[in-house]
């Protein structure tokens, strides 16, 4: 939660400014086509209504975000696009006050969009009504940018990418690392990882390679070099997910802390306006209540890392009320009487709850379901890793959900990226771990508490 302070009519003066960052998926244009109906792809000036609308939404965001912020109501606005949408990369959009009618509690803006070459897309001219008096407001983080944002204070994390012996797993580490989160260490065949490089016109100069013989060879030198504290993480490549945790579960690695490892995936919906965590969504197949009660600690370490401070944790199953013949409910139950007495810290538990009255205020209401999580979870526990996923992927891929997946509940964050992924969601993935590993290095304790047995 971050809170959002307005300026008022008599702060403002002209040549104050205010900016935002951007990165536009095609997701944005979809979004908008489903909304109002426009099938035009914005390639170029004026062949799409999305385009105006996209860019008039983010400049009157802007208005009601940052200047001049909460209590401000637009009058009028005029918006010229001059350019195409950078679709997956970056867009600036900056207002300026041209001019104040104290008068008439009015102030002019100048809107400007641009691309990361500084190319103008949009020009526009907003008049606003000023707020007279201070007001402030509490916005719920949601998009995944602000995760890359705070690691911009921190250095480039070592990363161990086990065998990363095609094009869409070399590509990843290469833009993680190009965004500044990652110092990629490229574990697998050098001759094979080169040539892929060259074929791919990606530049791997200025990265270290540790030669291995195959896959196996790749999964069990990294967990090594990671138990030995030489990368701070792990990021798995082209080779098999039980192949690559093979090597992880291994002893000798010293990557277990006597805990059930688990995924978890942050997610950020476009229709939703709180981002939130599922989990288990890619490992544990049927976890009974004791592996659950992990999955919820590591779920719990995940999110308050990632900027949560209390989360609020959801035992998800089919009904909220408890039956003897649903295991789920069961489940929810006896993890929320953990949590109670200490076996589970950190957070907020709470179960069984349905999906829809664990993220919708009215359904618990219209329900009559008490509870300090129902409405406003922040975590999601899955009963099942079919459940579980078949969430996670109609959001990511029928939603244009945002997401950042880690394996979490060892003693380095791993980065399960999958050839389906798009290059934002291995960003932001790339920048979870960045932020898991910093603070397990800072406080593990955090993603390690002392639990009540």
């Amino acid at each position: 939660m971050r809170i959002v302070v307005n300026k008022t009519l008599e702060e403002i003066a002209p040549g104050d400014s205010a900016s935002i960052e951007r990165r536009l998926q095609a997701g944005d244009v979809r979004a908008w086509e489903a909304a109002f109906g426009d099938f035009d792809l914005p390639a170029a000036p004026g062949e799409s209504q999305a385009a105006a609308g996209i860019v008039t939404a983010i400049l009157t965001g802007l208005v009601g975000s940052s200047l001049p912020g909460p209590g401000a109501s637009i009058r009028a606005a005029s918006v010229r696009i001059k350019g195409a949408l950078p679709i997956d990369d970056v867009m600036t959009a900056r207002l300026v006050v041209r001019e104040k009618r104290a008068d008439q509690g009015i102030v002019v803006l100048d809107g400007l969009c641009s691309d990361p070459a500084g190319h103008v897309i949009a020009t526009a001219v907003l008049e606003v009504s000023a707020p007279t008096m201070r007001q402030q407001r509490e916005a719920p983080e949601h998009r995944l940018e602000g995760l890359i944002e705070r690691c911009r204070d921190l250095k480039p994390m070592p990363t161990g990418v086990v065998h990363p012996c095609s094009a869409n797993a070399l590509v990843g580490a290469v833009e993680s690392a190009e965004a500044g989160l990652i110092l990629p260490v490229l574990f697998g065949p050098e001759a094979e990882i080169r040539r892929i490089a060259d074929q791919a016109h990606l530049d791997i100069a200025k990265y270290r390679i540790v030669p291995t013989d195959g896959p196996e060879d790749s999964a069990l030198k990294a967990a090594a070099a990671a138990g030995a504290g030489e990368v701070a993480a792990l990021m798995k490549g082209s080779l098999h997910t039980d192949v690559f945790l093979h090597a992880v579960m291994q002893k000798d690695a010293k990557l277990l802390a006597g805990r059930l490892i688990s995924h978890c995936v942050m997610v950020s919906a476009p229709t939703y306006a709180r981002r939130f965590v599922i989990s288990d969504v890619a490992l544990n197949i049927a976890p009974d209540t004791d592996q659950k009660r992990d999955i919820c600690q590591n779920a719990i370490g995940f999110a308050r890392v990632l900027g949560v401070d209390l989360p609020k944790v959801a035992v998800l199953a089919a009904v909220e009320m408890v039956s003897t013949k649903m295991a789920a409910t069961l489940d929810g139950a006896i993890l929320a009487k953990m949590a109670d007495r200490g076996q589970i810290v950190g957070g907020v538990v709470d179960g069984p709850l349905d999906l829809d009255a664990a993220v919708d205020a009215e359904a618990a209401r219209i329900k009559n379901i008490s509870s300090p999580v129902a409405g406003v979870a922040d975590i999601l526990i899955a009963p099942n890793i079919e459940a579980g996923n078949m969430v996670y992927k109609n959001l990511a891929f029928m939603a244009d959900a945002q997401t950042a997946g880690l394996v979490v509940g060892a003693r380095a964050p791993l980065i399960l990226t999958s050839r389906a992924d798009t290059a934002a969601a291995r960003r932001f993935s790339a920048a979870a771990a960045v932020l898991y590993a910093d603070a397990m290095a800072r406080d593990p304790g955090i993603l390690f508490p002392e639990t009540a047995e």
